[in-house]
């Protein structure tokens, strides 16, 4: 059995917008979410800005878990998948009755409330060892968190920690299943919470911007952290239809490589398999591609090695290419997965998000990377690009609903 794969559903929780309709209007105004950092103490760095996640109420979106039993992340995950089934205009009734998956990536997974419980420890507070706060660290509860809410028990629940290209792993996972048949529906995706530790980690490796993020730009400094989620709804194609869904997109397909080249640096052979593992899978030629999301960092080495990578499949004139971590931030696992709900809506509205802060391109990094103006396009093919430490590089195909 091999099925055509719809996305019928979006959920979003991100520093520029929370909802499907709210993250497209910041990418089409090409919004910023970067603001000081107030998750943790940021005394002692001189670098302190990220993309958090502003005005987010658990108590608004999460109405069968206690949001108090759950982490950010957790309730970033399980808020953005509530959205997408409403989004999607499923039944719940009809989702509980089917069998499904739930397929989240992520970095840190509980890190944030772990970072709580060692600060307690360092300060021996008397019964700190809360179990409770305990039982949120897993990364394996993302998906326990999305299923409690949702009341869903006919489901697979796979977490993956391949880091910044997570979410797109996880989409590929959710692909696989319903085009194999294995799954009647697929909830996938990421979610990251700003934490300490990633951030300090980012620092020291001295890849973290004083100011903005400027992805491909003469005089990038480097990333931004930053946090939220974005869940899919996946249905086979034909049950979509049926039901008279509105489709965003097709998955077309994905592809998978790792270079294992080095912990942290990317390496152009490796990115540009995984590109061309993903358009034979997906059965197109680079030409058909309208639209590249960067993986985009705004990191020297990253952008100038995924440039190179991409000029390698698509040749001297790839299509444009834009880095939405220049709006959003680094949001680790929740990254590509928010790349891919952006491509969707970028279909359905035809339209190409910017990459902000943007002022004179490097010339090794020859793309045009639309600069800081949404443009209107007609987009029938879009790619996904997650690049990850350790080469775990993950992309996906979107194509236009026909």
């Amino acid at each position: 059995m091999s099925r055509r794969v719809a996305i019928t559903g979006i959920g979003v929780v991100s520093s520029i917008g929370i909802g499907a309709g709210a993250f497209r209007d910041g990418l089409r105004a090409g919004r910023s979410g970067a603001r000081p950092i107030s998750a943790f103490d940021t005394q002692g760095f001189d670098r302190t800005t990220g993309c958090e996640v502003a005005d987010f109420d658990p108590a608004d979106w999460l109405h069968t878990v206690d949001p108090a039993e759950l982490g950010r992340a957790g309730q970033f995950a399980a808020a953005a998948a509530g959205m997408a089934v409403r989004d999607a205009g499923q039944d719940l009734a009809a989702l509980r009755e089917g069998y499904g998956l739930i397929s989240m990536g992520t970095t840190d997974g509980g890190a944030p409330t772990l970072e709580r419980l060692v600060e307690a420890d360092l300060r021996a507070e008397a019964g700190h060892r809360d179990p409770a706060l305990a039982a949120q660290v897993p990364a394996s509860r993302l998906c326990l968190d999305i299923a409690a809410e949702l009341g869903l028990r006919q489901v697979e629940l796979c977490t993956l920690g391949t880091a910044c290209s997570a979410g797109n792993y996880a989409i590929g996972n959710g692909f696989d299943a319903i085009r194999s048949g294995e799954a009647d529906f697929a909830l996938c995706g990421g979610a990251d919470a700003m934490c300490r530790l990633t951030f300090t980690s980012f620092y020291r490796l001295g890849t973290i911007s004083p100011d903005l993020c400027r992805p491909f730009d003469a005089d990038r400094q480097g990333i931004l952290t930053g946090e939220g989620a974005a869940v899919l709804l996946l249905e086979p194609w034909e049950t979509a239809v049926a039901r008279g869904a509105r489709i965003y997109a097709e998955l077309l397909g994905y592809g998978l490589s790792c270079d294992a080249y080095h912990q942290v640096a990317p390496e152009r052979s490796g990115i540009a398999r995984g590109m061309s593992r993903a358009l034979a899978n997906a059965g197109l030629t680079p030409a058909q591609v309208d639209l590249i999301s960067a993986h985009g960092t705004g990191t020297k080495a990253n952008d100038v090695t995924e440039t190179a990578a991409i000029r390698e499949v698509f040749g001297e004139r790839p299509p444009r290419t834009v880095s939405l971590k220049s709006m959003l931030g680094h949001t680790m696992g929740a990254a590509t997965a928010l790349s891919v709900a952006a491509c969707a809506l970028a279909i359905t509205e035809g339209f190409i998000p910017p990459t902000i802060n943007h002022r004179v391109t490097d010339p090794e990094c020859p793309i045009d990377c639309v600069p800081n103006t949404s443009v209107p396009a007609r987009l029938r093919v879009v790619q996904s690009n997650g690049l990850a430490f350790g080469g775990n590089n993950a992309i996906v195909l979107l194509g236009a609903a026909a």
